[in-house]
């Protein structure tokens, strides 16, 4: 198929950068030994799972739906952490996950009998802050997210395998290090009865200009020193500019700004734009005012707020023109939603220039998900 037989809006998989990264985190593995699993909170798309297992260790889940995907669509090591766990659903997550994080010392002590034979650990907050937005900061000021040194208990010990620390949101190898370090001072001590550290995700090992050396060192150096299994869990780095998202101009208006109304939606299709926010990168687009011609896009839900952005464009746009969002294969998708009967975009694939739909949705999606 064509881009132009696809209708929109459609997310797009690229499936030549989605192998390029993974490529790159594959020879991470290969030169300090770490393991990396696919953290899919930011990327589900089981259609790629069997490909991606060819080049990571397996995959990290938040809960028990995660962890069956995971366990039914990709093999390899799967791992889950959540914050509380049901006890209607932790027999089953017993049966399929390999490693289980525990939240707090209270859940050790609650669940960690129930899974023998499993590989237990414990989320720890290191208390450092690396990032400036609180709503994805697990060490800012009263966050329920790992136990701090305060709130650690010896005792449990004797259950785990392992530490676990998530701190990182799409940065550098230089704050893992800073994290790292402080990780030890609190908590160094007891590395040497582990058989594993999981330094997380947030790790953007793939965007241009990641430090891969530094990143390898420290790796090599914390395993080396500790005798422990290292383990990454990132996200966004293994689809990281491997997705698009396609849209239409279906009208355009004018109350003091162009307003071109969209087939898409922020609120919907990619909800970080209003949560975060954010703006999405748009090919050969402008900020506002850069180029001639500036416009306010937007969507045709009934909420007032949902913009996508200002944009500027060499030429006008009109009805019926395609624009392309990009970076759109992470979090998008599973973030997604049917808000005011909005339909979900279509999922298709691109590879070596050939385009395929992978998955369409209805108004049967729409309705399932009501009652």
């Amino acid at each position: 198929m064509q881009l132009s037989q696809i209708p929109t809006p459609v997310y797009v998989i690229d499936e030549d950068k989605l192998i390029k990264n993974l490529e790159i985190l594959a020879g991470v593995q290969e030169r300090t030994g770490c393991k990396i699993l696919l953290a899919q909170k930011a990327f589900s798309c089981y259609h790629f799972y069997p490909l991606i297992a060819k080049f990571l260790a397996g995959a990290t889940a938040s809960g028990l739906y995660e962890a069956k995907l995971a366990h039914d669509e990709m093999g390899g090591e799967n791992h889950v952490f959540c914050p509380a766990y049901l006890e209607s659903e932790f027999g089953e997550i017993t049966e399929i996950c390999d490693h289980i994080v525990f939240n707090s010392v209270a859940q050790v002590k609650k669940f960690a009998l129930l899974a023998k034979g499993r590989s237990l650990g414990l989320r720890i907050n290191p208390e450092h802050s690396t990032q400036s937005s609180a709503i994805y900061d697990p060490c800012a000021k009263g966050s329920r997210l790992g136990v701090t040194k305060a709130a650690f208990s010896e005792d449990v010990l004797s259950f785990l395998d392992g530490f676990h620390i998530h701190t990182l949101c799409e940065q550098g190898a230089e704050d893992m290090i800073s994290t790292v370090r402080a990780f030890e001072k609190n908590f160094g001590q007891y590395f040497k009865k582990l058989k594993w550290l999981n330094l997380g995700g947030g790790h953007h090992i793939t965007k241009e200009g990641y430090n891969i050396p530094l990143l390898e060192s420290e790796i090599k150096r914390l395993s080396d020193k500790y005798s422990v299994q290292i383990y990454l869990e990132p996200g966004e780095a293994i689809a990281l500019n491997a997705g698009y998202l396609y849209t239409k101009v279906l009208e355009i208006v004018h109350n003091d700004i162009d307003i071109a109304i969209l087939d898409t939606s922020a609120e919907c299709h990619m909800p970080d734009v209003l949560e975060m926010p954010y703006r999405p990168p748009l090919k050969d687009s402008g900020e506002a005012g850069e180029k001639k011609y500036t416009y306010r896009l937007s969507s045709r839900t009934c909420l007032a707020g949902d913009v996508i952005g200002d944009y500027s464009f060499d030429k006008p746009l009109k009805c019926g023109d395609t624009l392309r969002f990009d970076d759109m294969a992470i979090y998008s998708m599973v973030k997604n939603n049917t808000f005011n009967g909005m339909p979900l975009p279509a999922i298709a694939k691109v590879k070596n220039g050939e385009y395929s739909i992978i998955k369409t949705f209805g108004y049967a999606d729409f309705k399932g998900r009501l009652s």
